[in-house]
């Protein structure tokens, strides 16, 4: 087999949850150009029309659902659906999230858990149910949960947000290691620095932006197609024997510090 012939989706059926506009967004489509079928979620389907039609352009086949992750029963409902209307789920994308900026000691306990459950119990619940159906279909799957710097670093101000992609980080590593048996792959990419809707409000400060690109070696913020190889190479058969890692896209601010 050519080695670029391992990279190729063609035929395979994907999931990418958040999937209305930024690095979602980002994904689904690229996954759609690598080859894949592509179900989006968000929990407003009207707001998936952009990316439904970016992903048909393609030539791919793409399935819109609305969805709210923090649903657990909905969770189990969507999955099905994607997978029904797809013909099977080989890919899971864990990308919806959720950030409200906060000094900690202001947070209170309904900011925490919309935090927290959208980007760590909602990642769980669609993750258990997309290898409930991957594991049920036989030909196992993988999955790409969106970890983060704040998985490593800590961020003030955001606290309930780094608290959960920590979370996602020693989840990916304990459901690789339990689900390898089935034939599920489970890693994680952790997104340095990019310009979106939810991080915006750093990116209004000009002196953030100075000190900040003054820490990645690379010297500039991250552009949404610089996470599509990593994504693309994760969900492929180029990292048939790779579960349980994260892949930094940060452009080396991790390696620097």
């Amino acid at each position: 087999m050519s080695p670029l012939a391992l990279f190729n989706l063609e035929d395979r059926k994907a999931l990418v949850t958040g999937a209305s506009r930024g690095i979602g967004q980002a994904l689904a489509v690229a996954l759609a150009g690598a080859g894949a079928d592509v179900a989006i979620t968000a929990r407003n389907a009207h707001s998936l029309d952009e990316t439904s039609a970016a992903i048909g352009a393609l030539g791919r086949r793409v399935v819109a659902l609305a969805h709210d992750v923090r649903d657990v029963v909905g969770s189990r409902t969507v999955v099905e659906r994607a997978a029904e209307d797809l013909g099977g789920l080989d890919i899971l994308v864990n990308n919806a999230g959720y950030e409200e900026v906060t000094p900690s000691l202001d947070i209170e306990e309904e900011v925490w858990d919309r935090v927290v459950d959208t980007n760590l119990k909602g990642a769980f619940f669609v993750a258990q149910a997309a290898a409930r159906w991957m594991q049920a279909d036989g030909r196992g799957g993988a999955i790409v949960n969106l970890a983060s710097l704040t998985s490593y670093v800590g961020v003030p101000t955001a606290v309930p947000y780094g608290s959960s992609k920590a979370g996602v980080l020693g989840m990916t590593q304990a459901l690789a290691a339990e689900w390898a048996g089935l034939g599920i792959r489970v890693n994680a990419v952790a997104p340095g620095y990019f310009r979106t809707a939810m991080t915006d409000v750093f990116y209004r400060d000009d002196a953030w932006q100075t000190s900040m690109l003054a820490k990645i070696p690379l010297g500039r913020f991250g552009a949404l197609g610089d996470l599509a190889g990593a994504v693309i190479f994760l969900a492929s058969d180029a990292s048939a024997y790779i579960t349980g890692q994260c892949i930094p896209v940060d452009g080396g601010y991790l390696a620097s510090i």
